[in-house]
């Protein structure tokens, strides 16, 4: 790559002039002259060339027939200062591809050599493992066939998790309310009981929402064609029974669950691993998953590192260094974290990004037949990690992949000598590659 970069800054006629020289030679066979890069000026009056020995028939011959399919090609017009502008760029442009070339082709590593063979995911509904790429279908299928149990409830998940737009799921959720707490307050008022489906409140802000209509017909509405006074034709409505004190109770603890809803969403999977005590500890090779480049930004990478010998030597502010560092965070969505342990074996955990340092500790602390006991984790650099900071693991420097060191509490040292991981984990240790 250093040696394309290299030729890709040389003069545009490096190489032609280099040619005209060779040329030279082999017609004027003078030896003692040294081929330049830049074109010879001849003066016509000046002290007179040292004499130099005639060069042999054969290689005349061959001189003569260099000059000969030479003049024999056309003759390229000046090169202007335009061209070389546009050549340039020409070189640039093309190292700059290769480049992204070669950036997006180390992304792809052979499965069998990478740390980890991806990110996991843990469905909260039906307990399963899923990749990144499953988590929404299955998710989606999982409330589907949770309305055979509970309608309320699987109507509720479908409002706050199929709708991204948290404003929109809010302002659904209010009316819905509204409708019900009309209900309740006028029990016995036929109007509250109806909500007409092409009123343009119910149209803007309500069937917008997917799982509204659902959840409607869970807590008693049905779909009914009624008459509409100066209309010819029927209308949808959405229509309430009577109901009896105790089915209006439960209308609205629906209601108080609907406004408390959440998201369903897949829980990461830390995959707990155990290894050996390894000099590859250190040693890291993570998939693309846990990357956040889009392909634009890992198209920036190269100029990023062009750039990056400049700005060592330029005075950055604080500021400047805190958006620079706050920039190459966020380019990590997952992290792999190892933990060496006194005995020398290490274990392995995949974590979020944003996650916080407490969600590491009690990832260790899960993992410890003494986990209840006091420990320390220490990063890269002697950095004491604390378990109750409200630091964010990418705020820490722990992305995209660090070793790091635990050790027991001093003042329970004495009294335990190796941090013991459970059975379960050292069940199935492994040997890093």
């Amino acid at each position: 790559m250093q040696t394309l970069v290299s030729l890709a800054n040389k003069p545009y006629n490096f190489i032609h002039h280099s040619m005209q020289c060779k040329c030279s030679q082999m017609v004027n066979m003078s030896p003692s002259v040294p081929c330049s890069s830049k074109p010879r000026v001849v003066q016509n009056s000046g002290p007179a060339r040292p004499h130099h020995a005639a060069p042999t028939e054969g290689a005349q011959k061959a001189g003569a027939a260099a000059m000969a399919r030479i003049e024999g090609q056309p003759r390229p017009r000046a090169q202007t200062s335009q061209d070389a502008i546009r050549l340039q760029g020409e070189r640039f442009l093309c190292i700059q591809q290769l480049m992204c070339r070669l950036l997006q082709g180390s992304s792809v590593k052979d499965p069998a050599f990478l740390s980890v063979t991806g990110v996991y995911f843990t469905c909260p509904l039906t307990g399963a493992t899923l990749t990144k790429s499953e988590r929404e279908v299955h998710i989606k299928e999982a409330i589907f066939m949770r309305f055979e149990e509970d309608a309320v409830e699987a109507s509720i998940m479908m409002v706050h998790t199929f709708n991204k737009d948290r404003e929109k799921v809010k302002a659904a959720v209010d009316i819905i309310s509204k409708y019900i707490e009309n209900i309740c307050k006028n029990p016995t008022e036929e109007k509250y009981r109806k909500i007409k489906l092409s009123n343009k409140v119910f149209q803007e802000k309500v069937k917008t929402v997917e799982g509204s209509r659902e959840f409607l017909q869970a807590v008693g509405f049905q779909s009914i064609m009624l008459d509409v006074e100066g209309q010819e034709e029927s209308e949808e409505f959405l229509v309430l029974m009577e109901h009896d004190p105790e089915a209006l109770e439960v209308m609205k603890d629906s209601m108080d669950r609907l406004q408390r809803g959440e998201p369903v969403r897949a829980q990461l999977d830390h995959q707990p691993q155990t290894f050996r005590p390894s000099p590859n500890a250190m040693r890291f090779e993570l998939p693309p998953e846990f990357y956040n480049l889009t392909a634009e930004e890992l198209k920036r990478e190269q100029q990023q590192k062009s750039e990056a010998v400049e700005k060592n030597t330029m005075l950055r502010t604080k500021a400047m260094r805190e958006r620079e560092e706050q920039r190459e965070r966020r380019k990590y969505n997952y992290t792999l974290l190892r933990i060496r342990l006194p005995d020398g074996n290490i274990l392995q955990g995949t974590f979020l990004a944003w996650d916080k340092v407490s969600v590491l500790f009690q990832f260790v602390r899960d993992s410890l037949v003494d986990g209840w006991q006091p420990f320390e984790l220490v990063a890269p650099g002697g950095h004491k990690l604390r378990e109750a900071q409200e630091l964010a693991l990418n705020e820490c420097s722990l992305v995209p992949a660090v070793l790091l060191t635990f050790s027991w509490d001093a003042a329970v040292q004495a009294d335990i000598s190796a941090a013991l991981l459970k059975p379960v984990l050292l069940k199935n240790i492994q040997t890093l590659g």
